[in-house]
């Protein structure tokens, strides 16, 4: 259908926040790419701490990543230009372009949004010069209207670009007609003209009980109903605590037990997708020490807040346990600090402590730096090899250390690597047999994808995309 014109690009706006945005943004990206559509993912402004490192060496949130990643490309900070993660107090820190420039708190970020809006802009015009379409994720609703002026994601890049919108429904939240009339009628107006249509996601149960709904919306609401989507798992690609939350997993299966402790602050989760794909495991998150007891390994997650979740840590008690040399541990970045005998802050980076004890579990101090370590790479761990990540202001004098039933390191995607996963958990359970996560990924993008397209009007959309 491929024509000789000027795409439009396009925005996803949900009704609320976990409409299921990202993954639509990410299947309609992948199945306008497979169309021939030389297609990029966007989003201006990411509340997350959740992220990657880009190929060009800056940080950007996972949905981008993913979506990107998932079409063959190279990834861009310009992907994602403005990146919010955890900062403590009503604070948050600043990365903007895949750089840390600073932590503020949210007045103080919401009085200085105008500066950022030429970085957005800048970010955006870079990928339309070498890309056709540019699908723009929006950001929770479009419509608070007293944040609609300090709205970078939703209002700002559909304003700036003219961009088509499609409106995407929670219809497990309840309200789904509420919602949809509500953030139609409350766009502005030159947006509204702009609106191709809704996509009423997470439907469970009979689909032609919705019939009636199609043309209510169609016909009351002068709205297109561009698909009915059923609600399908898919356990990729999560962007924040909540979604990853809400992963289904089949255990019937599954013969070994993997705890992870469930951080305040937990960052970059995405490090469990492949337990929560293992059919051999079965992931639980704990948040009680007792939890501990019933599972064959812990994992002790990154934080964006360290010093914070070390203390949350032993006021629920974990500290005899995660101190024990007996019990079996796979600490990752945050955690990998947490392991060590003292955590030295001298600029106050994440915390106003400027010492603090860890479990002692590894002889040693890490001490947080200001600039921050962000890199990526093929790395040699615990006699296995890991295409995997740093994002972290600790410096430590090895990036992995081995301690009897402790596995230690700074580099996200260690679960990733198959060769690893089957080490680990074949020491506990000789009957694990492993899988492969590169071939399960790739088949669950494509299955989602296929989902998506039999179920929305995708021909509309891309037919919309050239007017």
């Amino acid at each position: 259908m491929k024509q000789n014109t000027k795409l439009n690009s396009l925005s996803i706006f949900g009704t609320s926040s976990n409409a299921g945005k990202s993954t639509l943004s990410f299947a309609i990206t992948y199945l306008l790419n497979h169309r021939g559509i030389k297609v990029a993912p966007f989003k201006a402004q990411n509340v997350s701490n959740n992220s990657q490192v880009t190929d060009d060496g800056g940080e950007i949130a996972i949905p981008q990543f993913f979506a990107a990643e998932a079409i063959g490309l190279k990834t861009t900070t310009n992907m994602n230009p403005i990146l919010l993660k955890s900062g403590g107090k009503s604070r948050a820190h600043v990365i903007v372009n895949g750089k840390s420039v600073a932590n503020k708190d949210v007045l103080e970020y919401y009085r200085d949004i105008n500066i950022l809006k030429p970085h957005v802009k800048k970010a955006f015009l870079k990928l339309q010069d070498e890309y056709e379409c540019i699908v723009a994720e929006g950001a929770g609703s479009p419509v608070e209207l007293n944040l609609m002026d300090k709205d970078l994601s939703n209002i700002y890049i559909a304003n700036t670009f003219n961009t088509k919108i499609i409106i995407v429904a929670d219809i497990q939240k309840g309200g789904v007609f509420a919602s949809i009339y509500g953030v139609y009628k409350l766009l502005p107006k030159k947006l509204r003209k702009n609106v191709i249509g809704v996509i009423v996601n997470k439907f469970q149960g009979d689909m032609s009980l919705f019939d009636e709904g199609r043309i209510i919306i169609e016909k009351k609401f002068g709205i297109k109903v561009l698909g009915v989507v059923p609600f399908k798992p898919f356990n990729l690609g999560f962007e924040d605590s909540e979604s990853i939350m809400n992963y289904v997993q089949d255990t019937t299966k599954a013969i070994i037990k993997v705890g992870v402790i469930k951080l305040p602050h937990i960052s970059n989760f995405t490090d469990f997708e492949p337990l929560v794909s293992d059919k051999e495991v079965e992931l639980v998150f704990i948040s009680k020490p007792g939890d501990i007891l019933t599972c064959d390994v812990v994992v002790l997650p990154g934080s964006k807040r360290v010093v914070d979740d070390l203390e949350w840590l032993r006021e629920r008690g974990f500290s005899t346990l995660l101190s024990s040399k007996e019990q079996k541990v796979v600490a990752i970045c945050g955690g990998y600090e947490m392991m060590f005998e003292k955590i030295l802050d001298p600029l106050a980076i994440e915390s106003e402590q400027q010492e603090v004890s860890g479990f002692g579990r590894i002889k040693g101090e890490v001490i947080f730096a200001k600039e921050k370590i962000v890199k990526k790479g093929c790395y040699h761990l615990f006699g296995c090899m890991v295409d995997g990540y740093e994002i972290h202001n600790g410096v430590a004098k090895k990036r992995a250390k081995k301690r009897k039933s402790l596995y230690g390191t700074f580099v996200h995607g260690l679960f990733d690597s198959d060769e690893f996963r089957h080490k680990l958990f074949f020491n506990i359970n000789q009957n694990y047999k492993g899988y492969n996560f590169i071939e399960y990924k790739e088949r669950a993008i494509k299955e989602f994808s296929e989902h998506i397209e039999l179920h929305v009007d995708l021909d509309f959309i891309q037919k919309e995309l050239y007017k």
